[in-house]
C-alpha cells in the first residue's frame, strides 16, 4: 500500500515511516511538513494511504481533507493528534481512522493495518 506521511515534526514523520516499514504491504512514497507539500504530492505520487497530522499547518484540517478527497476519492485517511478532542471533528469530517500520538506502536500498527483490503 502505497503510504504518505504528513506531520509538522520530522522526528513523527521518521518515527511513522520506521515503523510502517516493518509491514511488507506498506511502502513510504514520501513526506511533507505542510500542507501545499501534501496537495502536491498527492497528486503526483497517488498514495493509497495518507497519515495526517491533524494540526497540519496551513489549512484547517476539514478543509485540507475536502481538497485530498477531491483529487483522491478512495484515498485512506488516518488522521494523527496529541489533543484527544480532535478525534471527534476528524470521525465527523470522515477520515477512515483515528489514532493518538501517545498511542504505542503496536497500537498505530493495528489501526493502520486494519484499513488493509
Amino acid at each position: 500500500m502505497r503510504t504518505f506521511i504528513a506531520d509538522a515534526k520530522a522526528n513523527v514523520r521518521s518515527a511513522l515511516a520506521l515503523l510502517l516499514e516493518q509491514v511488507p504491504r506498506f511502502e513510504i512514497v514520501g513526506e511533507t511538513a505542510d500542507h501545499l507539500g501534501l496537495l502536491q504530492a498527492v497528486r503526483r505520487q497517488t498514495p493509497d494511504l495518507l497519515l495526517l497530522d491533524w494540526e497540519l499547518p496551513g489549512l484547517e484540517a476539514k478543509h485540507l481533507l475536502h481538497l485530498l478527497r477531491y483529487e483522491q476519492p478512495s484515498l485512506l485517511v488516518v488522521a494523527l493528534s496529541s489533543r484527544p478532542e480532535a478525534e471527534t471533528a476528524a470521525l465527523e469530517a470522515g477520515v477512515n481512522a483515528f489514532i493518538s500520538k501517545g498511542a504505542l506502536p503496536e497500537r498505530v500498527l493495528m489501526a493502520v493495518i486494519d484499513l488493509l483490503p
